[in-house]
């Protein structure tokens, strides 16, 4: 069985980012193997609930639950609006939540891990 595929979300200050980068950076040069991170980081816990509202959290799990599917489709399994699904689609897509093909979108994790930091 495949590992499971993980995002995690952060609340974290710009510089978290930029840590990670270097680290990165650092274990690059230094010739070591680097193992993918899937980390979006947020700025603050507004940004977060702005990023994942409770109708984008069931879009995901609509998503997840029924597999991948038009957009048209998705406001009809959530009973909403198209157009307040498709801007909920460009949200997520830009977040990297979910993946979106020609005519379907789907899921592309497993686990959402949220981590909040001071």
């Amino acid at each position: 069985m495949a590992s499971p595929r993980i995002v995690e979300i952060r609340v974290a200050p710009p510089r978290d980012a930029l840590d990670r980068f270097e680290a990165a950076w650092n274990r690059l040069a230094e010739g070591q193997k680097m193992a993918p991170l899937r980390v979006l980081s947020l700025e603050d816990l507004p940004a977060f609930a702005r990023a994942l509202t409770p109708a984008r959290w069931a879009l995901l799990e609509s998503l997840k639950k029924g597999g991948p599917c038009s957009i048209y489709e998705l406001a009809r399994r959530l009973g909403r609006d198209y157009k307040n699904v498709h801007t909920d689609v460009a949200a997520l897509g830009k977040l990297s939540l979910i993946e979106r093909t020609e005519n379907r979108i789907t899921v592309a994790w497993d686990v959402v891990r949220a981590e909040l930091r001071f």
